[in-house]
Order: structure tokens, then C-alpha cells, then sequence
């Protein structure tokens, strides 16, 4: 009957917890795929000669597509028609530079990047306009491609290793202490039906088949509440790895800033004007020497129309979002946001000409005169190194004089200086009385923007909660060195004593030397794809736990490397979003630490249930182990075994799964060793509870075997509940008194008086004393069983004790 019972007990737990993991993932699957519903773009399309607009999922080979600048292209496409169209391809190429579009033909054997004849799906056009023919859509697009390359890939999160390797290591025991109980057992002479039986009791005690269920209840509820902040988890059992990282490698770009170029300073007049303001918004001070200026100050008025002519972007107030935001190039964006802060209104003028920006000749020029005046102006904005070699003077107050060498000098050291900051230096200049908008020689320098991309808010308090945990933080960019190691030290990850790494130097680099290269590394500059690739596999290698953020299609391949990847929601792309393991739909930074305290409490809870499990298996194991050694009866039956294995710790494990979380979790730094499920400090454990439930139910049950052989079986059946009654108690915490917060966890309170009340059936209904062998019993038995039952406690509270005592830091 046992054997019967048991099959259905394994059976409906192996049903309930497919459906359960079964449902959890399909709601996360529909979630994603609302979300990718919500932000599917649209594209305008010509169709029997006319406009129209149709989702891009609808887009076939051989529309035309009508591109807009601010657009997302919805397809691979062959340009026809470019008018000064220049798209942002840096989600597929790493390049921040915008490419020029131009209709000709081109050269075989050309890398991507030089494709100037193509548009790609999921490519941002930051100027101009233009129409193409498409030619790929879906998985045949470059961007479809990358992500079916990816999804081919398959990582195994470090709670998935740990059951996997358990699970090995329990399968291999169960067999050899089964088979050498029954060997054993049969050498001595005991009944063959009763020694098969117990084997296969012990073999299901041995295995824990209440875990599945358990870890994925603590998996689901984990995701539940991580979807409250925000955090949609694709995959069930990634959702833990974050609580275990050591390593978050986080993309600069839309994670640790917005992705909003700002104008911070302005170099103009000999003299160094600071700018202040969040992101796109056009209000903030304009300071000189740490006063405000105001309207009347004559740099205002030059900066003013330097800045509205050579801006090529528009400014928008998004009512939707209730912010403002930048439509075109975002450096434009910064620029114009500029002249936007200055209120000083200047003379009318009239645009004769103007040249976009030209990414072989690296400048923009406008020619424009005001009405007042017979007189051509021209003004460039562009790279330092250009613009400086085009200027014969420099302007000076209201006196252009002759650019001198140690003019020059004295320039280009604060060119470096700007750069030394972190700021993306852009200069400008104008030429007075122009006759052409194509020469620009003898021009005259008038100054520097200094531009930053804005760092997110919550960013610094985000790392240092981070650092805090014990977790590692670095940054992975395609910036320069210097400007990448300004923001890394605004944000919080560079500190003094830290070294950053050029990509470069990766290609020189064996992985067992580029492990020992990224120790005190915590910035990695002018990096792409491959190297960031690199990064994250000798992090592993190094046997680190490496969670890795990105927004764009070239961090893909690092998303699917790394033990957790994370993507934005709103500002990701489609490939680094499928890619991901957790989509933050807010794009909210700080949703991380939100992430690593729940998959710290995940892993702990997992902790618990499984101490709890395997200090019953073992201890039962010792009764039977020790009792077949000294000729004993055996102390527990077939039965007993699959009643405490299901119905005792079936309730209990549960309830215990339910605990809330423990104090102080991200203060807690994680040690190494506590990234196994099983280790030192549990296998201690263990060994001490198993041993009091052994030794405790062993002397009882020989005390009765000669005081009251027909109470034996009811006896040691009951004090092995007991022990585990008290035993869940006691696995609520490494260190925390079993008596502190004992009405926490309403569950596992309700859990217990529930086995309680069905150990009472067990024990005094006809029906199951005839299934488990028992007999009521009388007050003095219930004494004794639990007294004896609170030496586990006793032990545990005084191991806790002295752990307490010793250290009041987290041990796991």
C-alpha cells in the first residue's frame, strides 16, 4: 500500500509543479509580448502611389519606404533617394558617429559599416529624409540574423548548476546507501519484503521531491514581486543569479546616463561660461566665474546665434511623458537646448546656405546674414582639429587677432582640458563678409562646446547600494578613455586606485592573461562587441557570477554570455530585449537593486527548505543505518517514512518557502562559498541535527522496546514528526534565535498546526493505526517525545549563540 501511496504522492507533485512552471512562464512570455505589441513601430510605406502608414510587422521586399528624420527604420533597404539623410547605427555597429546616406553604388567587398547605400531595421535616421526600396524583413534582416544567432545559445544560471549537480550527488547516494542497507540488512538476517521496502522508502526520503515544487513556488513569488517594481523576468530561473552576482557589467549609454547630450560648458572669450540644467529641459543658470549672467552679458548673444544657426535638431514637449525630448541628431539637440536657456533676444537674420554635417569633412556650416546687413556670415561647428586648422585669428571680446602659436598652444590645452573631463569638445568658428559657404579658410575661432551625455539620477545612489552588497561594478563603453573614465568616476564605478582598459589592448590578450589583466579594472574603454565579449567570459573563467546590461543590438552577444542579462524596456532594442533574461520596462536603474535583494532572499529560502529536507533524509538514514549495525528492530516502517516524507515535510517545506526576508539582506557581503547550496556551514548543520534526531529517537525507541514494545512503532513515528516539527523552526535562520519573530511567518505557523492535527489522525484513527502500526498514546509519552523533540532546538540555539557571537556579519 505504501508503494502505491507513494507513486501518487511523486506523481501529483511532478504534475503540479509542470503546471506551475507552466503557467509562470506563459504569463511571462505574454507579458513580453505586450510589451513588444506596445512598442512595435510604424512605417510609411508607398503603395499604388500613395502615403500610407502600416505596423512594421506588415512591411514586405519591395515597398518603398518614405524615411523621416527621428524615424526607426523598419527594414533592411536599399536607399533611392537621400536628402542629406544621415542614420544613427550604433545599436548594430558600436559607432556613435550618425552615417551619411547616399543613393550611389558602391564597391563589392565592403565591410557593413560602409554600406552608405542601406538603411538597416531598428536604425535611427537623426537628419534629413529619404525613401528606399526594401530588400529584407524579419530574421532576413542584419538585426533579425544577430538575434537568431543568439537564441541558439544556451547559459546555465548558478542556481540551475547547483540543482543540477545536487540532484546528481543525491541520485548517486540514494542508490548506494539503499543497496548497502539491503546488503547489510540481508547479511543479518532480517525479512527480505521488509528490507525491500525500506529501501525504497529511504530511496524516496533520500530524494527530495518536494524541491522542484518548492523552488519554483520561491522562483514565482520572486518574479511576482520583482513585476510589482517594474521588472518583467523572461525565464523562471534566472531571476536568482542577481542575487548571487559578484560582477554587474553595465553599459554606459541609456544605463548609466539617458542617452541626452548636454552642453555643460562653453569656452568663448578667453573665458570658461559653465551651463547647468537636466537633460533636455531649456532651463538652467548660465554661470561665469560662479556668478549667473544674465541677458545683458555679450558672450550671450554670440552663443545664442551660434548655437540656433548650426543646430540642426528639434525640440519637442512630450505631453504623453510630460518631458521634453530631441528630434534629429543629439548632439544638435544638446546645442540647440543651449540657445533655448538664453533668453536674450538677437537681430533677425536670413539663412542663405547651409551644409549639414559632413562625417568625412567633420564640420557644419551655415551662411546667413542679418537684415540689417549687406553682409554674408559664415559659421562652422565641428571636430577641434578641423575647425582650428581652418582659423588664421581667434575672436577676443569684440577684436579678431591673429592666431599666434602660443594662441594656438594655449587653445589646445584647454581643448584637453575640456576632454580630461569626460566632455565631447566640439568647436566653432566664423568668417566675416564670406563670399562662400565652401572655403573655409581664414576663419576665426570663436570657442568650445563642452558636451556630456546626462548622468540618470538615480545612478550613484544605484552603484553605491551596489558596492555595498559586495557586488563589483564595472563599465563597459566605446568611449574614449578619458571621457569614459570622467562619467565612471561621476557615476560612482571609478575610484582611486582603479585601471581602466583599452579595448585594444584585449586583441593582444590570451583569456588566463586577460584573467589576471582585469583584476582592479573597473573601467573598459573603446570597446566593441568582441570585446565586450571577452570581458564576460573571463570574468566566468575567473569564476565570477556576471550580470551584464545593455540596451543595444551589439550587446546582445554579451547579454546571452553573461549568468543574468538585463535589457531596458522602453529604450532596448528588440534583440537585446530577447536576448535578456530581465527586461526593466521602466528603465529604471535602481530596478537592479530591487533584483539582487529578491534573488538573495530567493536563494537563501532555497537554502532553508533544502537544510530542512536533507537533515530529515540523513537523520533517517542514521536510525535506519544504526539500527540494522546493532541488530536492532527497525525503529521506523515503510510507511512512517512516506508520511513524514510527504504529508510532515510536504506541509512544512512549503510553509517554510514562505518566509518573509531577513533583515539587512544588501548589507550582507556574499562570500564565495555561500554560491553553493550545500555548503560548509549547512553541512555542519545538517550533521548536528540529524545526529540529535538520530540519537534522540534511537534511545527513546529502546527505552520502549523493553519498557512498552506495543508503543514503540507510535512512539519513534511520532518523535521523528516532532523533531521535524521543531526542525523547520530552527531553518528560518543561520543565526536568528528560533524565538525571534515567531509569529512572522503566519505560513508556516498555520503549516504546523495543521501536521499536528493529522499526526494526532495518524496516531489515534483505527483506520491509519492499522496502516502505520500504532497505538494511542497517554500523556506521559507526550511528554517524553517532546522533550526529547526540543533537544534540536536546544542544540541549534546554542550553535547560533556562538555564532552570534563570533560575528554578527552574514553567514550563508
Amino acid at each position: 500500500m505504501g508503494e502505491y501511496i507513494e507513486g501518487i504522492i511523486i506523481l501529483f507533485i511532478l504534475i503540479f509543479n509542470a503546471i506551475t512552471g507552466t503557467v509562470q512562464e506563459g504569463k511571462a512570455q505574454n507579458t513580453l509580448l505586450a510589451l513588444k505589441k506596445f512598442t512595435e513601430t510604424q512605417a510609411v510605406v508607398l503603395r499604388d502611389g500613395k502615403e500610407i502608414i502600416i505596423p512594421d510587422s506588415e512591411v514586405v521586399p519591395g515597398d518603398i519606404m518614405v524615411i523621416q528624420e527621428g524615424e526607426k527604420v523598419s527594414a533592411d533597404a536599399r536607399v533611392v533617394y537621400s536628402s542629406n539623410m544621415n542614420v544613427d547605427e550604433a545599436i548594430l555597429t558600436g559607432e556613435s558617429a550618425p552615417v551619411h546616406k547616399i543613393c550611389d553604388k558602391l564597391v563589392e567587398g565592403l565591410r557593413m559599416e560602409d554600406w552608405k547605400n542601406m538603411v538597416f531595421k531598428g536604425t535611427n535616421v537623426v537628419s534629413g529624409n529619404g525613401r528606399a526600396v526594401v530588400v529584407a524583413t524579419g530574421n532576413r534582416t542584419v538585426i533579425g540574423k544577430i538575434a537568431k544567432e543568439i537564441k541558439g545559445i544556451d547559459t546555465e544560471t548558478p542556481l540551475k548548476a547547483n540543482i543540477r549537480q545536487l540532484s546528481v550527488f543525491i541520485l548517486y547516494t540514494a542508490g548506494i546507501v539503499s543497496l548497502s542497507l539491503f546488503i547489510i540488512g540481508t547479511l543479518i538476517g532480517k525479512p527480505f519484503f521488509e528490507l525491500f521496502m525500506i529501501a525504497v522508502s529511504l530511496t524516496v526520503s533520500i530524494v527530495p521531491e518536494g524541491l522542484p515544487i518548492v523552488v519554483t513556488l520561491v522562483l514565482a513569488m520572486g518574479v511576482w514581486r520583482m513585476s510589482k517594481k517594474n521588472s518583467l523576468v523572461k525565464r523562471l530561473q534566472a531571476v536568482e543569479a542577481l542575487g548571487q552576482a559578484s560582477v554587474i557589467a553595465v553599459d554606459k549609454t541609456g544605463t548609466i546616463t539617458k542617452n541626452e547630450m548636454v552642453v555643460r560648458k562653453v569656452y568663448l572669450n578667453g573665458s570658461m561660461i559653465e551651463v547647468e540644467g537636466d537633460g533636455y529641459d531649456p532651463k538652467g543658470r548660465i554661470i561665469v566665474d560662479g556668478k549667473t549672467i544674465n541677458s545683458t552679458h555679450p558672450s550671450l548673444s554670440k552663443i545664442k546665434r551660434v548655437s540656433s544657426l548650426v543646430s540642426g535638431a528639434r525640440l519637442l514637449f512630450s505631453e504623453e511623458k510630460q518631458s521634453w525630448e530631441v528630434k534629429g541628431d543629439p548632439t544638435d539637440g544638446a546645442i540647440l537646448v543651449l540657445s533655448k536657456k538664453i533668453k536674450k533676444a538677437g537681430n533677425p537674420y536670413d539663412i542663405i546656405s547651409e551644409h549639414p554635417f559632413d562625417y568625412k569633412l567633420k564640420y557644419r556650416s551655415v551662411v546667413y546674414r542679418e537684415k540689417d546687413s549687406k553682409k554674408n556670415v559664415l559659421v562652422i561647428v565641428g571636430a577641434p582639429e578641423v575647425v582650428l586648422s581652418a582659423c588664421s585669428n581667434i575672436v577676443l571680446g569684440e577684436k579678431a587677432l591673429k592666431m599666434t602659436e602660443e594662441r594656438r598652444a594655449h587653445i589646445m590645452s584647454i581643448f584637453k582640458s575640456m576632454s580630461e573631463e569626460g566632455l565631447r569638445v566640439i568647436a566653432f568658428a566664423e568668417k566675416q563678409d564670406s563670399k562662400s559657404d565652401i572655403a573655409i579658410d581664414k576663419m576665426s575661432f570663436l570657442g568650445f562646446y563642452g558636451i556630456r551625455d546626462t548622468i540618470r539620477p538615480e545612478t550613484k545612489e544605484v552603484i553605491s547600494k551596489i558596492s555595498k552588497t559586495g557586488v563589483k561594478v564595472v563599465m563597459i563603453t566605446g568611449d574614449y578613455e578619458l571621457t569614459a573614465r570622467a562619467i565612471a568616476e561621476e557615476a560612482g564605478i571609478y575610484k582611486e586606485g582603479d585601471r581602466v582598459m583599452i579595448g585594444s589592448q584585449v586583441d593582444h590578450l590570451s583569456q588566463s592573461e586577460l584573467i589576471e589583466e582585469i583584476e582592479g579594472v573597473s573601467v573598459f574603454a573603446r570597446f566593441n562587441p568582441e570585446h565586450k565579449l571577452k570581458i564576460i567570459q573571463a570574468y566566468k573563467a575567473k569564476g565570477e557570477v556576471v550580470a551584464m546590461t545593455g540596451d543595444g543590438v551589439n550587446d546582445a552577444p554579451s547579454l546571452v554570455a553573461a549568468d543574468l542579462g538585463i535589457a531596458m524596456g522602453n529604450s532596448g532594442t528588440e534583440v537585446a530585449k530577447e536576448a535578456a533574461d530581465i527586461i526593466l520596462l521602466d528603465d529604471n536603474f535602481h530596478s537592479i537593486v530591487h533584483a539582487i535583494e529578491e534573488g538573495r532572499n530567493i536563494y537563501r529560502t532555497i537554502k532553508k527548505v533544502v537544510l530542512y529536507l536533507f537533515s530529515t533524509s540523513l537523520g533517517e538514514v542514521l536510525i535506519i543505518s544504526v539500527a540494522l549495525f546493532l541488530n536492532f528492530p527497525l525503529p521506523i516502517l515503510a510507511a512512517q517514512i512516506i508520511w513524514i516524507n510527504f504529508v510532515t515535510d510536504g506541509f512544512l517545506d512549503v510553509s517554510l518557502a514562505m518566509e518573509p526576508k531577513e533583515e539587512n539582506l544588501l548589507s550582507r557581503k556574499m562570500k564565495k562559498g555561500a554560491r553553493r547550496i550545500i555548503d560548509s556551514l549547512m553541512i555542519k548543520r545538517i550533521i548536528l541535527m540529524s545526529l540529535v534526531m538520530a540519537i534522540g529517537t534511537l534511545l527513546v525507541f529502546s527505552h520502549y522496546l523493553e519498557t512498552a514494545p506495543e508503543k514503540v512503532y507510535a512512539v519513534s513515528f511520532t518523535l521523528m514528526a516532532v523533531f521535524q516539527w521543531f526542525n523547520a523552526w530552527n531553518c528560518r535562520s543561520d543565526d536568528r534565535s528560533v524565538f525571534k519573530g515567531i509569529t512572522s511567518n503566519k505560513y508556516l505557523l498555520m503549516a504546523t498546526g495543521i501536521v499536528i492535527i493529522l499526526q494526532s489522525f495518524a496516531i489515534y484513527h483505527p483506520v491509519m493505526q492499522a496502516v502505520f502500526k500504532t497505538i494511542p498514546l497517554g500523556v506521559m509519552d507526550w511528554i517524553i517525545i517532546i522533550l526529547t523533540g526540543l533537544l534540536i532546538v536546544l542544540a541549534e540555539e546554542i550553535r547560533k549563540y556562538l555564532s552570534r557571537k563570533r560575528s554578527r556579519s552574514n553567514l550563508y
